[in-house]
């Protein structure tokens, strides 16, 4: 069994150093990533690699920290303290990460 937890982790790595390329690689090609309530926000890897690099264009400071973590099965669960830029006030986010073999 894949170290879910790891792979979630090092997905947070990727995405405080702005890779959308290699966030992705992390993901199953028909993965996508929701909203609250399960509204679809970002639809499919490639859905996914645009919308971050659109957002990091947009933001080019954005960086998230993850505050606890939690591995439940397939899936692992952070709450994510997020900055826009350096000046904003950060917002939390819980974010549930499901996993199919080790994507």
């Amino acid at each position: 069994m894949a170290d879910y937890l790891a792979i979630a982790e090092q997905m947070i790595a990727y995405y405080n150093a702005q890779d959308a390329d290699a966030y992705v690689t992390l993901m199953t090609d028909d993965a996508c990533e929701g909203g609250y309530r399960g509204a679809v926000a970002r639809e499919g890897k490639e859905g996914v690699r645009s919308g971050l690099k659109a957002m990091f264009v947009e933001f080019p400071e954005n960086r998230a920290e993850i505050i606890d973590r939690k591995a439940l099965g397939n899936y692992v669960v952070f709450l994510e303290r997020v900055w826009r830029s350096n000046a904003a006030e950060p917002f939390d986010v819980i974010a549930i990460y499901s996993f199919e073999g080790d994507k």
